[in-house]
């Protein structure tokens, strides 16, 4: 992991600096960009491991960003930075496909444990067993990374089957959103637990019509059931 590429999109010369000598503390290499068609630009030319994506950027905005690469079927992990503690940002973020988010000013101590999640759990994958679940007419394959409801295969984001992956391998079973995030995300802190609610959201649409369900437990978290 530490010698992988981040890419740091951002134009403050400050934000840039103190996250670029963190990074380089832990061993990782940083390519900065200050726009976003350089950014677009440097994600195909450098294909880096994960991309620190600031929302307010000169010309095209983070989110326009995240929404093309997303669109282009380039799934490379994003963290998004927003200015302003809004849910408003932070939904719109993980609605376009970003992994997570922080709201700036952060501790860069933050941001690197979430960058060592988010790459801890792509390894993770690659070292999967490979042992397809089954639920009802749900069926997971962790190789492929194929979901299947009856004969209607469903169109997942990263992060979206991974927490479905999470809630099949013990249905019935309620996780809290903390253990989600722990499981699904490999993050070990809490806070972030709107991030588990929007993605759950986004599985719920795309499974309609299938007799597999992801219920709400009240004032606990959620649970797969059919």
């Amino acid at each position: 992991m530490s010698s992988e590429l981040i890419l740091l999109v951002d134009d403050e010369p400050s934000i840039i600096q103190l996250s670029r000598m963190y990074f380089e503390r832990e061993g990782f290499r940083v390519q900065e960009i200050s726009d976003g068609e350089s950014a677009l630009d440097a994600v195909a030319k450098h294909q880096p491991a994960l991309v620190v994506l600031d929302v307010m950027l000169p010309g095209l905005d983070g989110f326009d960003v995240c929404r093309k690469l997303r669109a282009s079927g380039n799934q490379t992990p994003i963290i998004m930075l927003t200015a302003r503690d809004e849910d408003i940002d932070k939904i719109l973020g993980l609605e376009l496909g970003a992994d997570d988010y922080l709201t700036k000013p952060f501790n860069p101590r933050e941001l690197i444990a979430r960058v060592k999640a988010i790459l801890r759990r792509g390894e993770t994958k690659k070292q999967a067993d490979g042992k397809t679940v089954h639920h009802g007419e749900l069926t997971i394959d962790p190789v492929t990374r194929e979901v299947r409801i009856a004969s209607r295969t469903l169109d997942l984001r990263t992060q979206e089957f991974d927490l479905l992956l999470t809630l099949a391998e013990q249905p019935g079973r309620v996780f809290t959103r903390e253990q989600l995030l722990q499981l699904a995300w490999g993050f070990d802190y809490y806070g972030q637990t709107r991030t588990v609610d929007v993605h759950i959201a986004h599985l719920r649409k795309k499974m309609e019509g299938g007799s597999v369900k992801i219920e709400t437990v009240t004032g606990v978290g959620y649970k797969l059931v059919t």
